[in-house]
């Protein structure tokens, strides 16, 4: 062999060995790192304008790639957006129009058994799927991450923590490694980002890309922050009141959470080749002090205080740097992005749209379709029935309560929702409440309860006599 030739495989042989040829490891399919807050208001990170809390690591993902200033959740409540995120689809068309619950009269989901979900597409483009945090789409079998995909479940299977120390709901322990309850001690957010970094330790070396979601149960109530984090925001910031410095510390401490992962990710040189994206399953809650920014309301409502949450993209030498997009873009949209940059093929249809060609600065337009929000619920505050919107263009309507009349806003003009315009502008009215109709009616036929084996009833008594 020529010596410059023999040189030459030298010097490639320890490129590889230490991982300087990241053009090369882009070629094989990247890890992919979901993070999904829970119930993180549009204005509650210090890069989308808090100007009393402090997220510095979020805050460098949304510098290290793509930031959406419109993107929603498909509810303004939980299990619907996890749904959609899970199968790509409106989460009412998959039985889960509302948030599922311990005990049936309070709960407004059943996922759909045959509803195809993300994993499990992943399995087979070859990925390892973990789930690290909170679930919230199925208490049993046939419904729990073991069941429908995932190779790895490490988190809490229900709704909220009554206790983020304590891990019950209802006073049942929800904790769970795969399928087996456990019973372990320290707040939540910890566990969930110490089981995430050991996850990303434990795949270093393997031949096969990795899918972990990591989804927190904070900013979630009840507001309960390690109490160090609380007094660290109290003595910082001396303006603010307890309510508020709660959830400051609540968010900062998941911020500081999320950075030791990061850091796992790149220490362990899995971020040379890994999509991370970072978002939110619906607005924040107002009466816990949550910052939606200058949005119209929060959780639970179909303004857009509720739906827009704060999204970004992180790719390394895929996605431009500090960049960002005006384009409406929607939690479903998550399902078919992920499997698209993973080359894993989809054999069955969903409503929601790879934003990949977009991620990499190619020409998208997301304009043109129509964007559809539903929710059913049993709480006091919208009349305990269902609430629904859609988005065409520019324009907006919708209805927070079957007792409400619904409204008209063009948010071109009116981004706050402050003048309803369903009178002057009667016949986009018309046209809009026709489609929202037809899709509330596609919903309405989906089953959302679970299924119950009716007993076979015996006769009592002797039978009657048939006439003669």
């Amino acid at each position: 062999m020529p010596r410059v030739s023999w040189c030459f495989s030298i010097a490639m042989f320890f490129a590889i060995q230490s991982g300087v040829l990241q053009a090369g490891e882009l070629q094989g399919k990247p890890n992919v790192i979901v993070i999904m807050a829970d119930d993180l208001g549009n204005g509650d990170l210090s890069c989308t304008g808090a100007e009393d809390l402090q997220s510095p690591h979020i805050d460098a993902l949304f510098k290290s790639g793509m930031r959406f200033d419109f993107a929603y959740a498909n509810c303004p409540v939980c299990s619907p957006s996890r749904a959609s995120l899970m199968t790509g689809r409106y989460p009412e068309l998959v039985g889960v129009p509302g948030v599922i619950r311990t005990h049936p009269e309070h709960s407004w989901g059943y996922l759909d058994p045959e509803a195809i979900l993300l994993p499990r597409v992943m399995k087979t483009a070859g990925y390892h799927t973990a789930l690290i945090g909170k679930w919230h789409l199925g208490l049993e079998a046939p419904n729990r991450p073991v069941d429908r995909g995932f190779d790895l479940f490490h988190g809490f299977l229900a709704d909220m923590m009554d206790d983020y120390y304590q891990h019950r709901r209802h006073n049942i322990e929800y904790m769970h490694l795969n399928n087996q309850v456990i019973d372990v001690k320290g707040h939540a957010t910890d566990l969930f980002t110490n089981w995430s970094c050991d996850y990303l330790k434990s795949r270093v070396g393997e031949s096969s890309p990795f899918f972990l979601c990591l989804t927190y149960n904070a900013p979630h109530t009840p507001i309960q922050p390690p109490e160090e984090w609380y007094q660290k925001v109290k003595q910082r910031e001396s303006a603010i009141d307890d309510r508020r410095a709660k959830l400051v510390a609540l968010i900062e401490h998941m911020d500081a959470g999320i950075g030791r992962v990061m850091t796992t990710l790149r220490e362990t040189g899995l971020d040379r080749n890994t999509l991370v994206i970072f978002t939110s399953d619906n607005g924040g809650q107002l009466n816990v002090g949550a910052n939606n920014g200058a949005l119209r309301d929060g959780k639970q409502s179909m303004y857009e205080g509720g739906l827009r949450v704060p999204t970004c993209f992180v790719w390394p030498g895929v996605i431009e740097e500090n960049s960002r997009s005006s384009e409406r873009m929607i939690t479903m949209d998550l399902f078919p992005t992920v499997c698209e940059a993973a080359g894993a093929h989809m054999d069955h249809s969903i409503d929601g749209v790879s934003l990949l060609p977009l991620l990499k600065n190619e020409t998208q337009s997301l304009t043109q379709r129509d964007l559809f929000f539903h929710r059913r619920e049993g709480g006091l505050r919208y009349g305990g029935l269902i609430a629904n919107a859609m988005i065409r263009g520019e324009w907006k309507l919708l209805q927070n309560s079957p007792f409400e009349a619904q409204e008209l806003y063009d948010l071109s003009v009116d981004p706050l929702e402050r003048s309803d315009k369903k009178e002057a502008n009667k016949n986009k009215y018309q046209e809009m409440a026709k489609v929202l109709r037809a899709q509330v009616q596609r919903g309405g036929s989906v089953r959302w309860q679970k299924p119950i084996l009716k007993p076979i009833l015996k006769p009592i008594g002797r039978p009657i006599p048939k006439a003669k």
